[in-house]
């Protein structure tokens, strides 16, 4: 879960997480809402893919990226714990 922290850290990456939020995408149709290199772009998936936020998917020449709904609902669970006090991790 610490990994999920540090990725959340960074504002890029939570944009990134907010667009996956609406759909799945490739890199390159992320890259469009950024003024930053594209082996930045990938710098940033792969944290949020070690990070277990992402998942990927290879279709045809592309890798497609979607979110992880498990790990927020991991989250969610630790916040919802620590709100009560009871955050043991």
């Amino acid at each position: 879960m610490n990994d999920a922290f540090k990725a959340l850290s960074d504002p890029t990456r939570r944009r990134i997480l907010e667009l996956l939020s609406d759909r799945d995408m490739s890199a390159g149709e992320i890259a469009e809402y950024f003024d930053i290199s594209k082996p930045s772009i990938s710098h940033h998936l792969s944290t949020l893919k070690a990070a277990g936020l992402v998942l990927d998917e290879r279709k045809g020449q592309n890798i497609i990226y979607s979110l992880n709904t498990t790990i927020f609902q991991d989250l969610i669970k630790w916040f919802f714990d620590f709100s009560k006090g009871g955050a043991s991790k």
